[in-house]
């Protein structure tokens, strides 16, 4: 292509938008100083598609979809950074002795010029979707690279100085300081890829730091080992933690604003052989709370759901294993029941999100206030709901389901693997029979699954033995087409790409009332099992594989977990 192509003039002589398309459009692009191509599409009067399709046909450059296209990080990183986020460039391949570049404007000569000048070997534009250009640079640019640097820069100074490496810590408070920057860019990259937890981990002749993210670690190895006890002591600071102290675990928490985003991290340290070891919880403050609808609960069970927690009185709990969602659920329970003319209290450990109006209360077992003080003194302050983060033993039970009979909506949560073994949870605690049936009124139980990427996902050819397993668990399930991830940049290379609830409800009916009353597990299970509209959560996983969402892989996983209490 010799000459910079008038977009408005070639789709007028393709007949693709009328005279009166062209003049709108140039009018708003004058108005809003977008370019005419954005205009046009942004307006309706052509698909994003179709123009790219267009104009490649023009130029005689190839139209690529980003979704589908396996990159090579190697030849991404050919270019810097900041040069593909200036150009919106990105390298897609090795063309002979050039480079096949995916390009937002590839009928900009002189962003091509520069693009061929950057990489010093000739360039093939290609013509891609902007968004998924930009979404791109945001997966494939992670701050590793950057990382990596700072940490031997950090190494190095640790080795030029024979100071205390805390009083180092303690004096960097200038934001170019290396172990400043290195924390940064740490926090960077877990946010950019949304890890709900950082990892630190310390061994004899490296660093370990993992990320999670949808539930599974990605890790990035530092060589740089002396730079652990900086990071460590930076963070201990930062949370107002004692870091003369690294025989006993400690927990802290600090606020830091990271990409424009307020991030709450949660804190947790613990004595390993070569240093200490640090977890991070982040928690998105700006983010905002999950609405009910926002949880991904079936529309039978999310009605019978806020018709329990709406209520003038009861217990609801909600139940499930560590990392679960069961907070998440909680947060979006009293964020439904959040009126001026409720008040609610609760007792968290910790205490995640901050609500307005709202009384919480941070559990503190070192001055003695414990889930039960809590509770017992939130009972003296006239509320009508109460949240219990935690029933850890008889007496915070036993107060809670006393509060649930007396007037008051109870919540909380219980480390149960199902809906049905919950309730008899509370009487292996020593809970009176009478009053657990008296006071409960429903019940929960919670997984997260990965969801499948939308990008990448494909028909799932299943084996023989995974056919018998879904017929033994749902008469014919074996029958219905399954997904699977194939895997692609989107999603990491892993097929998920976030992660979506399961749920299993039990609403207290008067069989089931009757057979808590008289303690007896088997007949409450059974007749857990006959409840008309109960669907327990290997099956709820099941729809959820039917309808596309996640793999019979995920469906196995959920199982697996139930399987393990039943043996």
């Amino acid at each position: 292509m010799s000459k910079r192509v008038r977009i408005g003039d070639l789709l007028l002589e393709r007949n693709l938008i009328t005279e009166d398309q062209l003049q709108e459009a140039l009018a708003e692009q004058k108005r809003s100083g977008k370019k005419l191509g954005r205009a046009i599409t942004d307006m309706g009067f052509l698909t994003e598609d179709n123009l790219l399709g267009t104009l490649a046909d023009y130029c005689g450059y190839p139209f690529i979809d980003l979704t589908h296209f396996r990159l090579d990080s190697r030849l991404v990183h050919r270019l810097p950074e900041s040069q593909a986020r200036r150009f919106r460039a990105l390298v897609l391949a090795e063309e002979g002795n050039g480079y096949l570049v995916g390009m937002a404007d590839p009928t900009d000569l002189m962003l091509v010029d520069e693009v061929q000048r950057s990489l010093g070997r000739p360039v093939l534009p290609a013509f891609v979707r902007e968004m998924d250009l930009l979404s791109l640079l945001d997966t494939q640019y992670r701050r590793q690279q950057q990382i990596a640097s700072i940490a031997g820069e950090l190494e190095g100074e640790l080795q030029d100085n024979d100071f205390d490496i805390d009083q180092m810590a303690m004096q960097s408070d200038s934001g170019d300081a290396p172990v400043v920057r290195l924390l940064q860019n740490i926090l960077e990259d877990a946010v950019q890829v949304k890890a709900s937890d950082i990892h630190v981990e310390p061994e004899e002749n490296l660093l370990r730091i993992r990320l999670r993210i949808d539930g599974d670690l990605q890790e990035q190895i530092m060589k740089e080992r002396r730079v652990a006890s900086a990071l460590v002591s930076r963070l201990k600071i930062m949370s107002g933690l004692d870091i003369s102290e690294k025989r006993l675990p400690q927990d802290g928490r600090f606020n830091i604003r990271v990409l424009n985003k307020s991030i709450d991290v949660r804190l947790s340290t613990m004595p390993v052989p070569y240093g200490e070891s640090v977890v991070m919880r982040l928690l998105d403050q700006s983010a905002g709370l999950l609405d009910i609808d926002a949880l991904g609960m079936p529309e039978r069970l999310k009605k019978r759901f806020l018709q329990q927690i709406s209520r003038p009185h009861g217990l609801l709990l909600v139940t499930g294993p560590t990392g679960s969602g069961k907070t998440t659920t909680l947060y979006a329970a009293l964020n439904q029941l959040n009126k001026p003319e409720k008040k609610i209290i609760t007792a968290e450990d910790p205490i995640e999100y901050r609500l307005s109006r709202v009384n919480q209360v941070q559990v503190n077992s070192k001055v003695g206030l414990e889930f039960a003080t809590v509770l017992r003194a939130a009972l003296r302050q006239d509320p009508d709901v109460v949240l219990v983060g935690e029933m850890r033993d008889q007496e915070t039970a036993e107060i809670g389901l006393r509060a649930a009979m007396t007037g008051h909506m109870v919540l909380s949560t219980l480390h149960t693997n199902d809906a049905a073994s919950s309730a008899m949870r509370l009487l292996d605690m020593g809970m009176d029979p009478y009053l657990v049936a008296s006071s409960l009124r429903g019940i929960v139980a919670q997984r997260l699954i990965k969801r499948l990427c939308p990008k990448c996902q494909q028909a799932d050819e299943l084996s023989v033995q995974d056919k018998v397993w879904l017929n033994g668990i749902e008469a014919d399930a074996a029958s219905h087409d399954y997904r699977i991830g194939r895997g692609c940049h989107q999603c990491h290379n892993t097929g998920y790409l976030g992660r979506v609830g399961v749920y299993e409800f039990l609403e207290m009916t008067p069989p089931l009332v009757r057979a808590l009353r008289d303690n007896n597990a088997n007949l409450f299970a059974d007749e857990a099992s006959r409840q008309e509209g109960h669907r327990p959560l290997v099956l709820a996983a099941l729809d959820y594989a039917r309808a596309g969402i996640t793999s019979v892989d995920e469906v196995f996983r959920v199982a697996s977990t139930l399987d393990e209490v039943d043996g």
